[in-house]
């Protein structure tokens, strides 16, 4: 059992880790199988058939790096398996050989049998107990979900915006920093600004200098790390999304496609 043991444990930690990879690799195979029926006209109309089907060939084989290894790591499971309990069995038969003057054939062939019992109980111990941590990473995946972060109150009853606001638009930044994730430094720090109503602004940068991130904490799709936004003098912080996201706009710099013809669309 000390040995089934051993076996185990050097399989499940490599075996995991390799689940882990497969199952994060396959998810884009399928979003991309599932998003290319969907743009069949326009991949045709352009021209571009050899480019999804090598992104997508692509992907495959991104994901075979860890199914292949997972499968070869069962394999050597199955093999270790195997040979142990092809030992176990084969030293009751070598016991039973060297103690045949003191021992009846009938307690020889319960002891052997009872080894080939032994040993398929064993292996099928070590399998499940096996499937089970490996499959695990699924239950791992459900709780990652389970444990993200909620956005702010959609509505804050106890606040009370002025009629109409905002009604200048004065804009102002004071100390602000906000980062992606608690383990990441911030994307923009202690950024203060001060825009007059009416005032037009813009923001240059180059790409990642957080021109995008600044839009996100305004909105408070991120909320802020540290410093404040006002609005008209009224902390952005202290409101329901609702009353935030409903009283500015935002064109966002990712297009939306509609399906169908203009008409259709704004006359359904």
């Amino acid at each position: 059992g000390l040995i089934y043991f051993f076996v185990q444990r050097f399989y499940v930690s490599s075996s995991r880790q390799l689940k882990r990879l497969e199952s994060v690799s396959r998810s884009p195979i399928y979003t991309h199988f599932n998003e290319t029926p969907l743009g069949t006209s326009v991949i045709r109309a352009f021209g571009e058939q050899e480019r999804f089907i090598r992104e997508s060939d692509q992907r495959v084989d991104h994901n075979q790096k860890a199914y292949y290894p997972s499968i070869v790591a069962n394999r050597w499971l199955a093999v270790r398996l195997e040979f142990v309990g092809n030992f176990i069995v084969s030293f009751a038969a070598l016991f039973a050989v060297i103690a045949r003057e003191s021992l009846s054939p009938g307690i020889m062939g319960l002891a052997i049998s009872y080894a080939l019992q032994l040993t398929a109980s064993l292996t099928w111990l070590v399998r499940m107990s096996s499937d089970v941590e490996t499959n695990i990473v699924a239950v791992e995946r459900v709780k990652e979900y389970s444990d993200t972060e909620k956005e702010a109150e959609w509505k804050q009853e106890s606040s009370s915006l002025p009629p109409g606001w905002p009604t200048k638009g004065c804009t102002d930044i004071r100390g602000f920093s906000l980062r992606y994730r608690h383990d990441l430094d911030p994307a923009i720090h202690n950024i203060n600004i001060n825009i007059n109503g009416g005032e037009k602004v813009g923001i240059v940068g180059r790409t990642g200098a957080g021109k995008s991130s600044l839009t996100l904490g305004l909105f408070r799709i991120i909320e802020a790390a540290e410093g404040h936004i006002f609005i008209d003098g009224v902390d952005i912080a202290q409101l329901g999304l609702h009353d935030l996201r409903s009283r500015i706009t935002i064109i966002p710099q990712d297009p939306v496609l509609f399906s169908g013809s203009l008409r259709m669309n704004l006359d359904p």
